[in-house]
């Protein structure tokens, strides 16, 4: 297991991240997501400890809070030395009836947080996340009082979830003219078949220096190896309870089916190549990986000894492109011969 930089920061965590979403289940589609309650989930924890992961990602909102009573007292029973994992956690939605008991708020996050800390059984959070935009709360409001949160101990460092990368440059640009704390984090949907982000996300996040978190890098089950365009998903399965994300299905089928001849050549699940090329993605820090039991963890662990040769990412590559988009195919028109210069200089330099 690669342990990657987080972000700028000096923190080093797992190339795989332990999600929690499947922790707790209760009403609504937490029940469809994953119903483990904390025997089920302890095992899970100690497998994921023992693989060598050391990081844990949460929200107080999955299944109301539950999911992070479950993973405190699990990090409590099992004894887990605190410098030994990495917790994270985020903050946005609904936790009450009251309308302030949701949102990006100052009000909401210092409730938040405490409330977080609680459940956790901790003393501070280590990366703490806004889990997405509230258009009713200026963003310089959330900046400040995330870095209140630095500065009184709470959390060590800050991040976001699902913003644009205009939203994420322009807190990043507030941030560095107050003197404040600054996200270190993007945690966003990615998979072989839904590249969106590498349009104007992947550009900013290298040149802003902030580390990738991977959510639902199979696409809620749709690349798993369980699906295909002969196998749309059984009655009571994830994806025809909560058909979530949104995926183009003949995209994902098409990344299905070149998948499928390199998972066998390899001896390996295609949800296993699915995974290995995200952590092939120079982008990446963590993919974050939930399970209901411990042989879909295995099996999504034994993800990062899978080796892509160059000819296996190209025809990956092929077959999941996005297509030519304005701006971005003038810019690569307009900047093709600096580019090269660029190159050139490299190559020399070398």
């Amino acid at each position: 297991m690669r342990m990657q930089p987080l972000g700028r920061t000096g923190l080093f965590v797992s190339e795989l991240c332990l999600g929690t979403m499947t922790f707790g289940g209760g009403a609504g589609i937490w029940n469809q997501i994953g119903d483990l309650q904390q025997t089920e989930a302890e095992r899970l924890i100690g497998r994921a400890l023992d693989a060598g992961i050391n990081f844990i990602d949460t929200a107080d909102v999955y299944s109301q809070g539950i999911s992070e009573q479950i993973t405190g007292q699990a990090l409590k029973n099992l004894k887990v030395v605190r410098d030994q994992v990495v917790v994270a956690t985020k903050v946005l939605g609904e936790m009450g009836a009251s309308p302030n008991q949701r949102g990006a708020t100052r009000y909401h996050i210092m409730e938040g947080v405490k409330a977080s800390l609680r459940r956790l059984q901790l003393d501070h959070i280590d990366l703490y996340q806004i889990h997405g935009f509230d258009p009713a709360t200026p963003i310089e409001e959330t900046v400040r009082a995330f870095d209140t949160l630095v500065q009184q101990g709470y959390v060590r460092y800050v991040g976001v979830s699902n913003w644009a990368a205009w939203q994420i440059v322009k807190a990043l640009g507030i941030a560095h003219h107050h003197g404040l704390a600054r996200f270190e984090t993007l945690q966003a949907y990615y998979t072989i078949a839904g590249r969106d982000l590498e349009r104007e996300i992947v550009p900013m996040l290298a040149s802003e220096g902030l580390g990738l978190m991977v959510w639902s890098p199979l696409a809620g089950g749709l690349l798993s190896g369980k699906y295909g365009r002969d196998r749309q998903g059984e009655a009571g399965s994830r994806r025809t309870t909560f058909d979530f994300p949104p995926v183009e299905r003949e995209r994902a089928w098409d990344c299905i089916d070149a998948m499928r001849p390199i998972a066998e050549s390899k001896g390996v699940s295609v949800a296993q190549i699915a995974l290995a090329w995200l952590l092939h993605q120079r982008a990446v820090t963590t993919v974050i990986v939930g399970a209901k039991r411990t042989d879909q963890l295995d099996d999504n662990v034994a993800a990062t000894k899978v080796k892509l040769s160059a000819q296996e990412l190209a025809i990956l590559d092929d077959v999941s492109r996005l297509p030519a988009e304005y701006p971005g195919w003038m810019l690569a028109r307009q900047g093709e011969a600096r580019q090269e210069q660029l190159r050139q200089t490299q190559r020399e330099e070398r």
